[in-house]
């Protein structure tokens, strides 16, 4: 996939001093939790991140030259034991995550990573815990089945008052004349 780069970050990135980090976002039902590999908080796209330092990981971030489904893995490590109970209690999958990498001299960034999260996985110990996250991408879910039904009752659930479907039992056996006179 091409992405246009800020000239400020290839510059940055090519000069002997280049700080590249890794900030991730995830968009929970109670509230965004947004974290950066770096320390103290770091203002990103008018957000703040919170430093995770070396407690982030992300891995299985790669350029794919064709249509491939890939998924990442995002770990934090040594969280404390409220934040590991917080996480159970969440409804997290199928909520969008971010991932972007930039370099600390700049402020432009680059969108290296946007999926859904899929699966979590906790190791909770006395004093701290680790999540592993795996995030899908966009192709991976669109692999997924859906759990939506064509039909009248399934639309007006969504949309209430809906009655397009209502024709569509009725369309079946009905003979439809294109291109040429009715008898």
């Amino acid at each position: 996939m091409s992405r246009t780069v800020a000239s400020s970050l290839i510059t940055a990135w090519a000069s002997n001093t280049a700080e590249p980090y890794f900030a991730v976002e995830f968009a929970l039902d109670s509230g965004t939790l947004r974290f950066w590999s770096g320390y103290g908080e770091r203002t990103i796209e008018g957000q703040t991140f919170l430093g995770a330092g070396q407690l982030i990981n992300i891995d299985g971030i790669e350029e794919v030259a064709d249509l491939a489904a890939a998924g990442i893995t995002v770990t934090l490590n040594g969280l404390p034991s409220e934040i590991v109970s917080a996480a159970l209690q969440e409804p997290y999958q199928r909520r969008t995550c971010r991932v972007y990498f930039g370099d600390r001299s700049v402020p432009d960034v680059i969108n290296a990573f946007s999926g859904k999260l899929s699966k979590m996985t906790i190791e909770d110990s006395a004093e701290s815990g680790t999540i592993n996250v795996l995030v899908d991408s966009k192709l991976v879910e669109a692999d997924k089945a859906s759990n939506r039904r064509y039909t009248s009752e399934s639309q007006k659930s969504r949309h209430n008052g809906d009655t397009f479907f209502d024709w569509t039992a009725g369309l079946q056996d009905a003979d439809i004349v294109w291109g040429r006179k009715s008898a």
